[in-house]
C-alpha cells in the first residue's frame, strides 16, 4: 500500500528544479493554477502543478488526487510520481509528457495537420482503454467527472493519456452512482443528469467520451459555430448530418487519407454515448471492443441529449439546447453557471 509520506517532495527541491516557477518553464495555466516543467536531482524530467490559493481545489480535492492517482498504473493515465504540502504551497508533481494536451493539436489549424487518422485512431483507443481501467479494471470504481481534450495528454509516441483528478470520485466495487449538491465539470462535456440533477455515474464519463470523440473525428469544438444560416452546437451538427445520412460532412477536411468507415464507425458510436437516456449510453467495455473489431453490430442511436432547434432571427438564435435547459431549470441558488479561467465551472445545485 502507498503511504503519502513516501510521495512527498520537500518545497526546495521543486523550486530547485522548476528554477523557482519561473515564466520559461511555465507550460499552461489552468482554471486551478499553473503547470510547470522541472528537472529533478537525478535528471528525471517532471511536470509540477502548483494549485492556486483561489482555485476553488481545497485541501480535500489535493488529498483526494494525491491518494488516488498514485494508486492507478495504466500506460493511458498520466503517472504522479509525488507532492509537495509547506505552507501555502500545494504542489503536484506528475510525470513530464512532452506533446502537451490534445486540444493544442486537435483545435489548431496549422498542428492538427499533424495528426492523421491512423494518429487520432491511436488516440481514441488509449482514452477508452483509460477509461475502461478507472471504470473496471483497477482495484477501484474511478468517475473522471472532468474528461476533455485539455485533460488528455500526448505523449513522445502520441499515445494518449488521462490527466487531472482532482474532480474524480471513487467507489467501493459494487456502487455505480452517486449523488452531489457540488457540480464539477466542464461546460459542453458535462452529461444532462450531472449537470442538472448531480447525478454522476460511470455513463457521465461515457457521455463526456462521445463529446471528446466527435471532437477528434470533426477537428471542432463542442461550442456552438455557424453553420450556413443556422447556429448549431457539435452534437446538433453531428445529429443532422446521421439523420440526413450526411455523416461525411462531419469528418475533417484535413483527414484526406484513412479509413473513412472507420470515421463513421467512430461518430456513429460518440452518438450513442451522448443519448439522453442513461441506460441507452454503452459502457466502456462495449466501446473498447467495437473499436477493436469491425465486425461488432451497433444499435441505432437516439437524439442527442442537448440537442438545439436553432435559426438565425433578428441575430437571436431560438434554441432550446444547453443554454436555455440550463436556464429553464429551477436551480435553487442561482441563475447561471459561473465559470474559471478554463470554462470548468464548480456549482452548487440542490439535486432533485
Amino acid at each position: 500500500m502507498i503511504q503519502t509520506e513516501s510521495l512527498q517532495y520537500d518545497l526546495a527541491t521543486v523550486r530547485a528544479a522548476t528554477n523557482n516557477f519561473c515564466d520559461e518553464n511555465k507550460l499552461g495555466q489552468g482554471g486551478f493554477g499553473a503547470v510547470y516543467k522541472g528537472n529533478l536531482p537525478n535528471g528525471q524530467e517532471v511536470a509540477v502543478k502548483r494549485l492556486s490559493s483561489g482555485s476553488g481545489q481545497g485541501d480535500l480535492e489535493f488529498k483526494n488526487e494525491v491518494l488516488l492517482v498514485a494508486k492507478l498504473q495504466h500506460r493511458n493515465l498520466v503517472r504522479l510520481l509525488g507532492f509537495c504540502l509547506e505552507g501555502d504551497e500545494r504542489l503536484l508533481i506528475y510525470e513530464f509528457v512532452p506533446n502537451t494536451s490534445l486540444d493544442h493539436f486537435i483545435f489548431d489549424p496549422i498542428k492538427r495537420a499533424q495528426l492523421n487518422w491512423e494518429s487520432r485512431y491511436k488516440i481514441i483507443g488509449g482514452i477508452a482503454r483509460g477509461l475502461l481501467y478507472l471504470h473496471e479494471d483497477s482495484r477501484l470504481r474511478i468517475i473522471h467527472r472532468d474528461l476533455k481534450a485539455s485533460n488528455i495528454l500526448l505523449d513522445e509516441d502520441m499515445n494518449s493519456k488521462i490527466a487531472d483528478f482532482g474532480m474524480a470520485r471513487l467507489f467501493v466495487r459494487d456502487e455505480t452512482q452517486g449523488n452531489t449538491s457540488r457540480i464539477v465539470g466542464t461546460y459542453g462535456y458535462m452529461a444532462p443528469e450531472y449537470a442538472m440533477h448531480g447525478q454522476f455515474s460511470i455513463k457521465s464519463d461515457v457521455f463526456s467520451f462521445g463529446v471528446l470523440l466527435l471532437e477528434i473525428v470533426s477537428g471542432q469544438k463542442n461550442s456552438c459555430f455557424r453553420n450556413g444560416e443556422n447556429i448549431e452546437d457539435l452534437l446538433t451538427h453531428a445529429w443532422k448530418n446521421w439523420r440526413e445520412g450526411t455523416g461525411l460532412n462531419l469528418i475533417d477536411p484535413i483527414l484526406r487519407n484513412g479509413s473513412t468507415a472507420e470515421m463513421m464507425r467512430c461518430i456513429h458510436i460518440g452518438l450513442l454515448c451522448v443519448q439522453e437516456n442513461v441506460a441507452d449510453r454503452p459502457t466502456m467495455a462495449s466501446i473498447v471492443l467495437t473499436l477493436s473489431s469491425n465486425s461488432t453490430s451497433l444499435p441505432v442511436p437516439s437524439q442527442p441529449a442537448f440537442f438545439m432547434h436553432s435559426t438565425i432571427e433578428s441575430g437571436m438564435s431560438s434554441s432550446y439546447g444547453y443554454n436555455s435547459w440550463v436556464s429553464n431549470s429551477k436551480r435553487s441558488k442561482e441563475e447561471s453557471l459561473p465559470l474559471t479561467n478554463n470554462e470548468v465551472s464548480i456549482t452548487e445545485l440542490c439535486p432533485r
